[in-house]
């Protein structure tokens, strides 16, 4: 699959026409399409399979990279909605943190908050694009291998967003044609049958991709790998197994479990350190990678995101602000924005902890062994790793070069905001270069959407539920052999198990909320009891379901009263299993019928919704 890099973004003149469509409307945008020039652009094959690059382009945009107005990437969204991280920023006035309270249809979620609304906006464009690649492909003259490529394109992004979608919101409108003029009269389908079309898309077309493609593009293995999450979120167990066999033994992709890459031979690192450096991610002999996004600052303004990734800015915690941390004696432990003075700028980041981890993502899902490279020292780092190296401290004060402490012998808090600035991050996968002085947020780097562990990880689940404990442990300790972690045995292996260790490999990766909520799904419609022996049904599922539950029995912070530094307390509802559609989508459309997520303000005029597509 890995060919050297030659981005077809690179195609200028395309990308010209592309950048036009990055600001959207607050929907399904109602005024006539204007981003495309059909007529000089969708006439040729080549035409066609250069506008597919711009979906690859938009990948990038609505999750991992901050966007043109907001600071905060979209996934981190996913996160605030799950077991493993929640909001620390104080200084947003509507920072995601009492969830009941602040998540409503009215509200503003958008910026630096959250990024539910602009989830809605930037997956509806995408789907727009891709059906309008589909529909124009018809009217061109091609050979039936290039119309099945195209079309399998178009099919795989328009269900990679509507799988977005379905796991974010439920019911939504599904549109599955190009609009050519205004509309106002879209209806809600169901999750299921949306699904449903979406397999059928994927089962049709995914033999018409190749594993022989740039890097950033649509592998034959992703669409496969897309089709198991699909065919899982289906319920249908047996074909997950059968298309995730389709990724796991094309001959192609294997886990990367020897060093490469950059620093390979550094002994202090590890495989696990290299697959996620920066540098590593597009090299041919990484053979892992499914599909991934391109962002690189030396491709010129026109061809990079605005801000870069900024992950260490997202993730680590505020830790050299002004007063936050002192050492015992009272003194300020470091200094800030300035590199010279402080070390650990450059060498993980100036963080504001816009996602903090909790407990359970810091520490619960590594109480297995202590062998586990992806929590060891290094790999992984704690504030309380650090040292106290205020220039200003050495020679004044007897703490200067020792370890940060929460307390003093007094018991007395020597840190003001515990929750932004008193936490461990993954550092292997922080460590993105900067190519901006005095940037320290981290910069432009290529970053993965599907690996082949996660694959691994989907077969494993299919077989939980297949009950077939045996085929799933041995997909677990795949994944856990090569981090050099303990085996897990047949008796350990259940539903939680498998997102334990999801949680472990895929961080920053997967959409976290999405993947609950279609396991919450899972378990309302088989009615298999949790490993609590909790059951559930869809009848109640937005006010009983295993999403809520999970974070319950697991964060500190949901379910413990915590409020933050200003205040605010954190809450979650059952209801939070979906997401609110934003107000302004529903009402302007006056010629059709948007239900609004079950368990929010409007639901009660839901009408039932369609089996088909909007046409």
């Amino acid at each position: 699959m890995n060919k050297i890099v030659k981005y077809t973004l690179g195609h200028i003149g395309m990308l010209g026409l592309m950048v036009s469509a990055t600001g959207c409307s607050d929907w399904l945008d109602p005024k006539p399409l204007s981003f495309f020039t059909p007529e000089n652009t969708f006439n040729t094959y080549e035409g066609l399979k250069t506008s597919t690059d711009m979906l690859n382009r938009d990948v990038r945009y609505f999750d991992y990279y901050p966007t043109s107005g907001s600071a905060d990437p979209c996934i981190i969204s996913e996160y605030f909605f799950s077991e493993m991280g929640v909001n620390a920023r104080t200084d947003a006035s509507n920072a995601p943190v009492d969830l009941v309270r602040q998540i409503t249809p009215s509200a503003s979620l958008t910026g630096n908050a959250t990024q539910i609304n602009n989830y809605w906006t930037y997956l509806y464009k995408g789907i727009k694009d891709a059906n309008t690649l589909y529909d124009r492909a018809q009217n061109v003259e091609m050979t039936e291998q290039q119309r099945g490529e195209i079309e399998a394109l178009a099919c795989f992004h328009r269900a990679f967003r509507y799988y977005r979608l379905v796991h974010q919101y439920g019911d939504v409108p599904f549109i599955v044609h190009e609009v050519t003029g205004p509309r106002y009269d879209f209806y809600t389908t169901k999750r299921e049958a949306i699904l449903r079309y979406l397999k059928e898309d994927l089962d049709r077309t995914a033999p018409y991709l190749s594993n022989n493609v740039y890097i950033g593009m649509v592998t034959q293995a992703a669409a496969y790998h897309l089709l198991t999450k699909i065919n899982l979120a289906l319920g249908e167990f047996e074909d997950a197994v059968e298309s995730a066999n389709k990724v796991i033994g094309d001959g192609v992709h294997h886990l990367m479990t020897e060093r490469f890459g950059v620093n390979k031979n550094d002994d202090t690192k590890d495989v696990v350190w290299d697959l996620h450096q920066s540098d590593n991610k597009a090299l041919p002999e990484n053979k892992e990678v499914l599909y991934m996004v391109i962002d690189r600052y030396d491709a010129g303004s026109d061809m990079r995101s605005a801000a870069g990734l900024e992950i260490k800015r997202q993730l680590v915690p505020w830790y050299p602000a002004s007063g936050q941390i002192l050492t015992p004696d009272g003194k300020a432990a470091f200094v800030d924005n300035n590199e010279q003075k402080n070390p650990y700028l450059l060498q993980y980041g100036r963080g504001i902890c816009t996602l903090r981890s909790t407990w359970y993502h810091q520490y619960s899902i590594w109480t297995l062994d202590d062998t586990d490279c992806r929590h060891k020292d290094g790999n992984w780092v704690h504030v309380k790793d650090l040292t106290y190296n205020n220039p200003a401290l050495k020679g004044t004060s007897e703490w200067y070069g020792k370890n940060v402490r929460l307390y003093n012998d007094k018991d007395e808090q020597l840190i003001q905001d515990t929750i932004r600035c008193w936490s461990g991050w993954p550092h292997y996968k922080s460590n993105v270069a900067d190519q901006k002085a005095s940037w320290w947020r981290g910069g432009w780097a290529d970053w993965y959407v599907f690996r082949l562990a996660e694959t691994y990880l989907l077969r494993a689940e299919a077989y939980v539920w297949l009950d077939k404990p045996d085929l799933a442990v041995e997909d677990l300790n795949i994944v856990r052999r090569r981090a050099g972690a303990r085996e897990l045995t047949v008796n350990e292996v259940n539903i939680s198990q498998v997102l334990d260790e999801r949680a472990r490999e895929l961080f920053y990766e997967e959409p976290r909320k999405c993947e609950l909520t279609r396991i919450a799904f899972l378990f309302a419609k088989t009615g298999k009891a949790d490993e609590k022996g909790r059951t559930y049904s869809m009848e109640e599922f937005t006010t009983n379901n295993y999403f809520y539950n999970r974070i319950m029995d697991r964060t500190e912070f949901y379910n413990k009263d915590v409020k933050n530094a200003v205040g605010n307390s954190y809450t979650i509802a059952p209801y939070n299993v979906l997401w609110p559609i934003a107000e302004k989508a529903i009402s302007t459309n006056v010629e059709g019928h948007i239900n609004q997520t079950p368990g929010y303000a409007g639901s009660e005029n839901n009408i039932e919704p369609m089996d088909i597509p909007n046409e």
